[in-house]
């Protein structure tokens, strides 16, 4: 079979069956040649890679940065927008997530969804509550850069005991999120964050405590993204996989923002 690698294919010993043997004799600028040749990529080998998984990542977020622009200027005249966004964005991702194969198109559509509704979600924030966005993103970049500076030096890695924990932790987050959310559309509680900015412990609003948590999980979920990646790489898991890993940190780093967001306007409120 012959080989991908172009080093190997343009070269007569390795395209050739029985050219060595009918005389033809490497010498030293072949072999020099051949060692100064680029290794084989992500698209000559198929296979995932950490460049060409950053690649797709960069991609999907340079969408969802430009849908977000979009809906920063458009929600002021057009209040939908987020709401059409976290919509989509949320049958996307669920449709995502369940998918065995990963498709580059519907996660690109969900990019842009999500941009939608971040953008929209922060000029509501902005407008409220002036400066809480730039401090969101401010302090979403420093828990993405701290987590996967940790996770690169080894000092972070996922275990089974510690994602056991992590995934009762979503559950019980999840129950809290529907039940706040069905006490505040239902008229219970007239604060807009509901139990987060109403109930206090030891006089700490239960929002701040729970949107700590929330951003400890976070940056636990960007560990297991980084370990999918590394394990994909090192597995020589298909290149296409590589969308799954931008998929997961996209999907990651937007609720880290979200939750960072709605933790500065409690704290303000």
């Amino acid at each position: 079979m012959a080989s991908s690698n172009p080093a190997f294919s343009r070269n007569a010993a390795f395209g050739a069956p029985g050219a060595v043997a009918a005389g033809k004799v490497l010498s030293d600028s072949d072999l020099q040649g051949m060692f100064n040749a680029p290794s084989a990529g992500a698209q000559d080998t198929d296979r995932m890679s950490y460049e060409d998984t950053i690649f797709k990542t960069v991609l999907s977020f340079a969408l969802l940065l430009t849908a977000a622009g979009a809906a920063w200027l458009l929600t002021p005249s057009m209040p939908f927008l987020p709401f059409l966004g976290m919509i989509v964005g949320l049958v996307l991702g669920l449709v995502n997530t369940f998918k065995k194969q990963p498709s580059p198109a519907l996660i690109l559509t969900y990019a842009a969804a999500e941009g939608l509704f971040v953008g929209g979600i922060s000029q509501i924030f902005e407008q409220i509550y002036p400066g809480v966005v730039v401090q969101a993103v401010l302090a979403t970049l420093v828990v993405v850069g701290v987590t996967l500076a940790l996770f690169a030096n080894g000092k972070v890695r996922a275990s089974k005991r510690a994602t056991k924990v992590f995934l009762v932790a979503m559950v019980g987050y999840f129950v809290f999120s529907l039940v706040n959310v069905g006490l505040v559309a239902f008229g219970a509680i007239d604060s807009p964050f509901g139990l987060s900015s109403s109930v206090t412990i030891f006089g700490i609003k239960l929002g701040l405590v729970i949107g700590v948590l929330a951003v400890l999980m976070a940056a636990y979920s960007l560990v297991l993204d980084f370990d999918f990646i590394q394990r994909g790489v090192n597995n020589r898991a298909p290149r296409k996989f590589g969308w799954s890993g931008a998929f997961g940190i996209m999907v990651t780093v937007v609720w880290l923002y979200v939750e960072l967001l709605r933790l500065f306007a409690i704290a303000r409120n």
